[in-house]
């Protein structure tokens, strides 16, 4: 089963062909239940990343039981539909980019299903090379770039965003991390869709970003993101053959994976 966590805007992914499912994890219960239906010849899980009526903050989202709870359900590769700020006056709003590095700047968020026990997990690539061939193959995609990911919900200031910038990074988000980190423990293929919403506040030297124009700028973009995750299915092979996510060959690990 392939699995889709959206942010603002991805409410009703399916229509009102699907049906609902209510879990719990060992963190506690997902962001909210998850609804399965199907994409072409893909039975498809979604689970909105921010909460059914957008009641979690970025710094709130239970990160761990929404990656579990998919998990548990059988899914076992994901997409992850974003919105992010551009460092670069390259990509402006509505740029569609397949990042390939992240660069983790949140403090305090529950990163690891492994608090004893002495795992670690391979993360120099972070996103599935798999899962980004299935989106970057198709037209209009930015192939690559560096997602860094800050703590919210309050956006950078313009000399973090300068700094940003100076570290060559190409996009600013709020949510990709512990997510892609998670999927990795957890064993899951992981890539992330970004859609470039504004040009950070160290790049624009205009207005500075607000919430209200980031939604909006969504909004207008919001038919052919979707219509982009929708083919980026399509083009996954129905057998995962991936195994760069495989993260614990050879590993003991202290508990099993749902």
């Amino acid at each position: 089963m392939l699995g889709v966590i959206g942010g603002s805007g991805f409410y009703g992914f399916f229509g009102t062909d699907a049906r609902s499912v209510n879990l719990d994890t060992p963190y506690g219960a997902p962001s909210a239940p998850i609804t399965v239906g199907v994409v072409g010849a893909h039975e498809v899980a979604f689970l909105p990343r921010h909460g059914a009526k957008h009641e979690f903050s970025p710094h709130t989202v239970p990160y761990r039981a929404n990656m579990w709870a998919l998990r548990a359900l059988g899914v076992r590769r994901i997409f992850a539909p974003c919105a992010v700020g551009s460092l670069t006056h390259d990509l402006g709003p509505g740029a569609m980019v397949v990042p390939d590095q992240l660069v983790d700047r949140t403090v305090g968020r529950a990163d690891t299903y492994f608090d004893s026990g002495g795992i670690h997990v391979a993360f120099a690539d972070p996103y599935c090379p798999t899962l980004r061939g299935a989106v970057t193959d198709l037209p209009g995609v930015v192939d690559g770039g560096t997602m860094v990911v800050v703590q919210g919900p309050r956006f950078s200031t313009r000399a973090e965003s300068r700094w940003f910038a100076d570290q060559g990074f190409t996009l600013v988000n709020m949510t990709g991390y512990p997510e892609a980190v998670l999927a990795r423990e957890l064993e899951m293929c992981y890539a992330a869709i970004a859609l470039v919403t504004d040009l950070d506040a160290g790049i624009d030297s205009g207005s500075a970003v607000r919430t209200v124009d980031v939604f909006a700028e969504f909004e207008r973009n919001l038919t052919p993101f979707k219509k982009l995750v929708h083919e980026a299915i399509g083009q996954v092979a129905l057998e995962r053959t991936c195994e760069h996510c495989l993260a614990h060959d050879g590993v003991r690990l202290p508990f099993e994976l749902p």
